[in-house]
């Protein structure tokens, strides 16, 4: 008689991309999983967050984890051009530094993509309203126990599982707790963030002016370089507008876990004023019609030289917060929840030793971390050139206006990153096909 295998439990802290990235990639590697968010539901229909890029390879592993693979172009719009404007704020006019056409990526809203990766898993795995605590690995190293509190009614609850999973953001309880000595390091700037819904007023006065002056829109991710600032536009899908302009200042005193800051009427007010002078009369006029914008203070984190503890694994931003310049974020969520997913079916699915679950994770662990290191100080390095901040002592910060060489441009194009096109081998099987 051939006994069936039992299945391992995962603990997945955080519900957000990463987390219900790696819920679907364990459950295909056939893993059980519970999933613990604070949250009191999912955002369904909620204006929460905005809008993201995904890769090429991210929009294949999605597709691959789907029934219905075409559901992830019903809720995206393509990004096939990578624009860089440099803008002069004085004369108002802006001229094109770098175009690439090969971009392929796709933009999504987060609550839509979300909501898709939502729907895909079961109802029951997730626990809304709860709070991570705190977790440890039992003394004979076969289980983990997690604790968490009922937030609806201060209940204290214990998990326990063979695994836990950290995809609880930049600012991960789990990563405080395994590597203290690790902070956040705030990039100099935070960004002002809003979606724009146009459905209601498709020929108004503000869309007819954007589209003429971005005339890609719906096709293309938009850069304006200007004066030690920069901003980005792209359009998604059901008639919205997505922009985000980073402005260099001191770092803003946070409450709580959030890396968004509360923002008042006359903060809103001067921003528009700043806007009317940096940018060009189209983007200023996006700006100041946007409802309810608001503030990401912007962090990453030096790259960190373990991400695996027994049977503690981290993911996504909780491994390695990174800025937002490089379209990494999301990407590095979803290609983490992928490798963790194949380490975790090659090596455990080999035989019934459960000792194996050790070398799934250092293989995860070889796999991910110089990819990510590298990408995390690369997306730095470009944050600090669009915002004209110094990198070198004998390096002068970057002068959009003066940009002329092509050398002054190779940091600036999304696909200079490293590592942009790679496959990690061990995710062959699932592509097979191409």
């Amino acid at each position: 008689m051939i006994l069936k295998k039992e299945k391992q439990k995962a603990i997945i802290v955080g519900g957000s991309i990463g987390g219900l990235s790696c819920a679907k990639a364990l459950i295909l590697a056939g893993w059980d999983v519970v999933v613990l968010e604070k949250s009191h539901a999912p955002p369904m229909g909620s204006p929460t967050g905005a809008g993201l890029g995904l890769d090429t390879l991210a929009q294949e592993i999605i597709q691959s984890w789907l029934s219905q693979p075409e559901l992830l172009h019903r809720v995206t719009l393509p990004l096939t051009i990578d624009q860089n404007l440099a803008t002069d704020g004085a004369k108002k006019v802006s001229w094109v530094l770098t175009r690439d056409e090969n971009l392929n990526f796709r933009v999504a809203h987060w609550t839509d993509l979300h909501g898709l990766l939502y729907n895909a898993l079961p109802n029951e795995i997730f626990q809304w309203g709860h709070l991570y605590l705190s977790s440890c690995i039992s003394d004979d190293k076969t289980f983990v126990k997690v604790k968490a509190k009922v937030l609806q009614t201060d209940e204290i609850v214990e998990v326990d599982g063979d695994l836990l999973v950290a995809a609880d953001g930049s600012r991960s309880s789990v990563r405080q707790c395994l590597l203290p000595d690790v902070k956040l390091r705030y990039s100099g700037y935070c960004a002002w963030r809003g979606v724009l819904d146009f459905s209601e007023c498709e020929n108004s006065e503000t869309i007819v002016g954007i589209r003429k002056a971005y005339p890609d829109l719906g096709n293309c991710l938009y850069m304006d370089l200007g004066s030690r600032t920069h901003s980005t536009l792209t359009e998604l899908m059901y008639k919205r507008l997505n922009w985000i302009w980073f402005v260099n200042q001191p770092e803003p005193e946070l409450k709580g876990n959030s890396v968004t800051m509360k923002v008042s009427n006359d903060m809103i007010r001067t921003m528009h004023r700043e806007a009317d002078k940096v940018w060009v009369p189209e983007l200023a006029g996006l700006v100041k019609e946007t409802k309810d914008p608001f503030v990401n203070i912007i962090y990453d984190c030096d790259p960190v030289e373990q991400i695996v503890w027994d049977r503690v694994v981290l993911i996504g931003e909780a491994a390695h917060p990174t800025t937002p310049h490089c379209g990494r974020s999301t990407n590095m969520s979803i290609l983490d929840a992928a490798v963790l997913g194949k380490c975790l079916d090659k090596w455990w699915g080999a035989d019934e030793n459960s000792s194996n679950l050790q070398s799934a994770l250092e293989e995860y662990q070889s796999i991910r971390l110089p990819v990510t290191s590298k990408q995390v100080l690369h997306s730095r390095k470009v944050g600090r050139i669009k915002q004209g901040l110094r990198l070198l002592p004998d390096r002068q910060p970057f002068d959009p206006k003066a940009a002329n060489s092509p050398e002054d441009w190779q940091d600036l194009q999304q696909r200079n990153i490293p590592h942009f096109a790679d496959v990690p081998s061990i995710l062959d099987s699932m592509f097979c096909s191409t």
